[in-house]
Formats: structure tokens, C-alpha cells, sequence
């Protein structure tokens, strides 16, 4: 199969920069809904690196079958088989395409709640024992949510996912420093006051070693501390349901009310277990590329000038120890188009209508970022 040289290249970028494969290493190619030419160079480019590709095809309408009957004695061995698997694997990289995201969107809240508690233990020993990424892949639905042609969304893709990363670097270092050393947060903005502490959590940068595209640094507020009121503007699709102008009120860390364009769906996902109203991650995106929300959760998170605030599971080193099946990055932009908004850490401000104040912050702004580029 001849291969377009793009698809190579990004290929080449998930086994080699992202995922770092070494010989003899066994990769999980895990493909949902995307073409037979990313797979076929993904396996290409692991073999030119001496590892072991493994590969698993989806498909989202019988993926959508299987759930909407799922049964606890169905999906129990089934998890069990694929955590057996996944123990198995050094890599994992996910190709995630969507003819219509919204395919899910009439499985049973409960059968939902069913799979992804089964599920669980799988995606944890992924993403803590493994070296992994995960990026969408261009399709016309997604073409349609960004308002693109098809092919100017696949120019649009194929740039922001073969970026060189790298150079977010020193912006990046310097902002996990900041974000090390600091305690109380206060986030303003339209409908937004929000105040929460990051003591001794830590933080930590993301430049395409797990998410494609990629263009944040993330930490967590620890768990009690979250006082106040967020108001999201970045429109967004959780388990196959949309989502618009999400309101959260806050009180001892706890999601005390929540509203939305569809608030009776959004307030049963966030009673799917305890952990699912507290938040599991704050982090600030500032990739400088990506402008404008388009319901796809890996893009929207790394909007420059945005930052999400995360209801449900934490991450494990950079956490707070929430536990949940739910973790749901909800989007707010602060750039001025947007209402504009603000971050202050311990009392300075950090960033301004989405641009970055401090002077060793600057490498974070859209002005370096893109004259590097």
C-alpha cells in the first residue's frame, strides 16, 4: 500500500517520540472507526523500530450493540480478557475516528455506568503501566463540528499533529516550576469564581508524549478546597450526549449544582459514583493552533487561552486520590473573543485574557509559539 508521506510522518511521531519504542517491545494499535492506512503505517513504523505491533479494530455501531444490552455477566469476562491483554503490552497507542459522535447517545445510562466500571481496571493498568497516546482522526463529522471543508479540517489536522512538540519545552518547564511552587488559585472570568489550593500536588507538562494534539500542563486541586462557581463556554460531548453552557457550584470540593443545556443528563452522569462530583484535574491549555471549540475533548483541552477543570478520576502521582469511572474535561477560554477571564496563582496574576503575564511564561504565548513554528 502506498502511503501519504503525512501519514507516515505522524506515524513516525507516535512510535518514535510518543510512545518511544524500544526492540522487542509489544504496542496495541487500538483503532476505532479510522482508515486501513494509518494502521498499516503505524505497524510499519513499530516493526522499523524493532517492536511488536498488536492491533484492534472497532467499529462504533457494533460497538453500540454490544452496549446497549451489556450485561454484567457479558462484560465481566470480557474486562477480563482485555486487562489479561493490556497486561501484556509495553505501548499503546488509540486512533479514535467518529462517523457520528453521537452514537451512543441512546445507550442506557445505567448499561454505560455497567461498562465503564467492568472497564476500569483496564484503562487504569493503560494508563499507569504503560506508555501510551491517544489522538482522534480526521473524518468529515468532525470536519462538520469544526465548520471546515473536509479537506481544509485534514490540512488543519495533519499540521497540528506533527508538530515538533519539543518546542513547547522551556515554556512548558517553566510553568510546572510556577505551578510546583504554588498554593491558592483563583480563577474570574464571566460567571466564573473559583478559588481551590494545589499545595503539594504538583503539576505536570504535556507535550505529545500522551495526547495528540497536545499543549498543556495539568495538576489537581486538592480534593476539598474547590469554593465557588465555574461557568464552562466550551460546548462538549461526554458518553455520546451534548452539552452546552455547564455551570458548576462548588462547596468543600464537592459539586453541589450543576446545570446545563441538558442538565438532567449531565446530573446523572455526575452521580455515577461518589468521586464523579468532585474535580480530578486543573489544567491550562495553550496550544497555539487550536482556537476554536469542536465537541472533541482532545482537541478542545489544549485551546490557547483556555484552562479545564475536570470532574471525576485523578490521575495517579499528579492527583489528589479521587476515584471515579467519570473524568470529563470541561473546557472554559479566556481569551478576550471569549469574554476573556483570568489566572491568579497565591496572588499574582499569571494569565490575562489568555495570554501569559510573567516574563518566563511568555515562550507560552501564541507570538513565540507560532514564530518558532
Amino acid at each position: 500500500m502506498i502511503i501519504d508521506p503525512r501519514i507516515t510522518k505522524l506515524a513516525e511521531g507516535l512510535t518514535g517520540f510518543s510512545t518511544d519504542l524500544k526492540k522487542g517491545e509489544r504496542v496495541l494499535i487500538d483503532a476505532f472507526d479510522v482508515p486501513e492506512s494509518i494502521v498499516i503505517a503505524l505497524i510499519r513504523a513499530a516493526r522499523k523500530l524493532g517492536a511488536h505491533p498488536y492491533v484492534q479494530i472497532h467499529r462504533a455501531r457494533v460497538t453500540r450493540e454490544l452496549s446497549i444490552g451489556a450485561e454484567e455477566a457479558q462484560f465481566a469476562p470480557h474486562a477480563e480478557v482485555e486487562l489479561a491483554r493490556m497486561q501484556k503490552m509495553d505501548a499503546y497507542i488509540a486512533l479514535r475516528g467518529s462517523d457520528n459522535i453521537f452514537e451512543g447517545s441512546d445507550i442506557p445510562a445505567e448499561r454505560v455506568q455497567l461498562v465503564s466500571r467492568l472497564m476500569k481496571p483496564v484503562i487504569d493498568h493503560r494508563v499507569g503501566k504503560t506508555k501510551w497516546v491517544v489522538l482522534r482522526w480526521p473524518t468529515s463529522a468532525m470536519a462538520q463540528q469544526a465548520g471546515m471543508s473536509t479537506e481544509a479540517f485534514e490540512e488543519f489536522y495533519l499540521k497540528v499533529c506533527t508538530l515538533d512538540y519539543r518546542r513547547l519545552t522551556p515554556g512548558m518547564a517553566a510553568l510546572k516550576k510556577l505551578m510546583d511552587a504554588t498554593d491558592r488559585v483563583h480563577l474570574k472570568g464571566p460567571g466564573t469564581d473559583l478559588r481551590f489550593s494545589i499545595k503539594g500536588i504538583g503539576s505536570q507538562p504535556c507535550g505529545g508524549l500522551r495526547n495528540i494534539p497536545d499543549g498543556e500542563v495539568f495538576s489537581c486541586p486538592v480534593k476539598d478546597s474547590v469554593e465557588g462557581v465555574v461557568q464552562y463556554n466550551a460546548p462538549t460531548v461526554y458518553l455520546g450526549s451534548s452539552f452546552d453552557n455547564i455551570r458548576l457550584v462548588f462547596k468543600q470540593g464537592r459539586i453541589v449544582e450543576a446545570t446545563s443545556s441538558n442538565t438532567k443528563r449531565l446530573n446523572e452522569i455526575l452521580n455515577s459514583d461518589a468521586g464523579a462530583r468532585y474535580i480530578g484535574e486543573f489544567a491550562i491549555g495553550f496550544n497555539p493552533y487550536i482556537l476554536e471549540p469542536m465537541r472533541d475533548i482532545l482537541f478542545d483541552e489544549k485551546i490557547a487561552g483556555s484552562f479545564h477543570f475536570t470532574p471525576g478520576q485523578a490521575y495517579e502521582g499528579v492527583g489528589n486520590g479521587n476515584k471515579s469511572q467519570v473524568h470529563w474535561d470541561m473546557v472554559c477560554i479566556q481569551r478576550p473573543e471569549y469574554g476573556g477571564g483570568e489566572i491568579w496563582f497565591d496572588g499574582k496574576l499569571i494569565r490575562k485574557d489568555g495570554l501569559f503575564v510573567p516574563k518566563s511564561l511568555h515562550k507560552l504565548n501564541p507570538e513565540y509559539l507560532l514564530a518558532a513554528g
